[in-house]
């Protein structure tokens, strides 16, 4: 009987531990899945490991909150993606377009850098695409160069589409051989956002809100009432 009772515990102790492990590699596995798909700089770096004293920096001048902030603004109101030919770095007239407007958002924030994701559709060797996908963040940065943004604001990287797909093929697929820009951060000479200097750049926006809709004139309200 005690026999027994020692191999039950023993046994229930394995099981336990099997299952834990099993619990251990679904979560890591999970974590790895999210990781591999997920948009090329979806995030912001949130500081990095080991750079406490700069994410202290960060947060206490408000640098990392209003990047993060700008970041999501800019996705929002601009159509952050261009995307490309099978086998090509060429802009076509649709994307020229998109950067057209993104140069019109960018230049209202002369602090903010930016940078340029290249992507690839799983066609082709590593190699190839890798090189594939620089020339294509290379073409954008160039191209937004033409439109008036200083190149020091403006970092091309790569990132092929055997790693940061958003459709998962092994196919051709338009969708994931693009480019995506976004928001990385604020350039070197900067005022740090809570400098009162800082108001000028913000300014913009307050301005902006505060002008009241066109109203009808007395005139036209009669004729809208009466029809």
């Amino acid at each position: 009987m005690q026999r027994m009772t020692y191999r039950n515990i023993i046994t229930g102790s394995l099981l336990s531990a099997v299952v834990g492990l099993g619990a251990c590699s679904a979560t890591s596995s999970d974590t790895i899945y999210t990781q591999f798909y997920s948009e090329a700089g979806s995030l912001v770096d949130t500081g990095g490991f080991g750079e406490a004293t700069l994410n202290n920096r960060l947060i206490m001048t408000g640098e990392r909150q209003y990047t993060f902030d700008l970041a999501k603004r800019f996705s929002t109101e601009v159509d952050s993606t261009v995307n490309f030919a099978f086998n090509s770095a060429q802009l076509e007239p649709g994307a020229q377009a998109i950067l057209r407007k993104q140069a019109d958002w960018i230049r209202q924030f002369p602090e903010i850098r930016f940078r340029v994701y290249g992507h690839t559709d799983a066609v082709g060797s590593n190699r190839t695409n890798k090189a594939l996908g620089q020339r294509r963040a290379n073409a954008v940065v160039r191209y937004l160069s033409t439109l008036g943004i200083s190149s020091s604001r403006l970092e091309a990287v790569v990132s092929y589409g055997e790693t940061q797909p958003l459709v998962v093929t092994q196919g051709r697929e338009r969708r994931n051989r693009r480019t995506v820009t976004e928001v990385s951060g604020f350039v070197s000479r900067h005022p740090t956002v809570l400098d009162g200097k800082y108001a000028q750049i913000i300014y913009r926006d307050y301005v902006t809100s505060a002008i009241a809709p066109p109203s009808l004139s007395n005139a036209a309200v009669g004729s809208v009432t009466s029809n």
